[in-house]
């Protein structure tokens, strides 16, 4: 056989370039990491406190004084269209007009100042009394359970009880003084207060809790350093509505028990008007009675209740 002589002589191999070091990979600056972390949570906090430092006056007072005053005018708007167009009876349905002109004939008499600054001085008294019973019993009933499910029924019942049942037996135990008025509104108002710490310490996520225990926090440094702040949202619904029942437990306390050492209130002075058959002043003192408890919600508990949606994120621009 002949040889094959078209094969190419085979090509002398190239010696292999020696591999150039591989670089090191270069470690991540502890402190950029560190800067980035602090940059996640600034935005993380400027995201849930967005919207809530932006706030004018002016748009505060369009979204929370300006609806509840047009309302307000335009009912006494419709109150005077309706006396103009039916024309009752002046004694059984007076005209916005007569009632303004009783409120000013109470002031020139003094009658109004007095029971104004009566019942006022005895509403918030009473009130802050409340608060510093129930904010200790609210505290006591949510962290001791068995003593939560013992008093807990009895502590509803008596929030739904009328304080005005009270009336009667506060007479007859302290007599025809203002230990009667404050003993009623104390009834009125403990009852919600320690319910609605109740429901605001049920309310608070138990990671709160481990967190404080881990920390090394006492039962009181737990109770008022962690449990309290966590359950601020419930107990300011407490304050709220505590309030709203001491108002009326007042009124209520001041309508039925009159003379002795009771100073002249607001309730005295309706009861009075409705002796004398004074239906202008009646419905002068009712419409007093309204402003101030709404008053008051809007001056001390709306800005509260405002701080504290602030202070977790939750206040939006122009909802409040």
């Amino acid at each position: 056989m002949r040889p094959n002589t078209d094969k190419q002589p085979a090509t002398p191999a190239t010696p292999a370039t020696p591999a150039t070091p591989a670089t090191p990979a270069t470690p991540a600056t502890p402190a950029t990491d560190h800067d980035d972390l602090r940059s996640v949570e600034a935005g993380l906090d400027r995201l849930q406190t967005i919207g809530t430092d932006r706030v004018r006056p002016w748009q505060r007072f369009t979204t929370s004084v300006l609806p509840p005053v047009l309302c307000v005018v335009a009912l006494i708007a419709i109150w005077q269209i309706w006396i103009v167009i039916v024309q009752p009876r002046p004694d059984l349905a007076p005209g916005p007009l007569t009632v303004l002109g009783a409120i000013g004939d109470a002031w020139e008499s003094g009658k109004l100042q007095q029971a104004v600054g009566t019942s006022l001085a005895r509403g918030i008294l009473g009130f802050l009394i409340a608060v510093v019973i129930g904010t200790p019993l609210g505290m006591l009933l949510a962290e001791v359970r068995p003593l939560r499910r013992a008093l807990g029924p009895l502590i509803s019942g008596l929030q739904v009880l009328p304080s005005v049942a009270w009336v009667p037996a506060a007479i007859l135990w302290f007599g025809l003084s203002d230990a009667t008025v404050y003993f009623v509104v104390l009834m009125g108002a403990v009852p919600s207060i320690i319910n609605g710490l109740i429901a605001g310490v049920s309310q608070m996520p138990p990671q709160l809790r481990q967190v404080g225990t881990v920390l090394g926090a006492g039962r009181v440094q737990m109770a008022i350093l962690i449990v309290l702040p966590a359950a601020l949202p419930g107990y300011v619904a407490g304050l709220k509505q505590g309030w709203a029942f001491s108002w009326r437990s007042l009124m209520a306390a001041e309508i039925i028990a009159t003379g002795g050492s009771i100073g002249f209130g607001l309730g005295s002075l309706l009861d009075q008007s409705r002796q004398l058959a004074d239906l202008p002043s009646v419905l002068a003192t009712i419409l007093l009675i309204l402003a101030i408890g709404i008053l008051v919600e809007l001056l001390a508990f709306a800005p509260l209740e405002r701080r504290m949606l602030r202070g977790r994120g939750l206040l939006v621009v122009g909802t409040r």
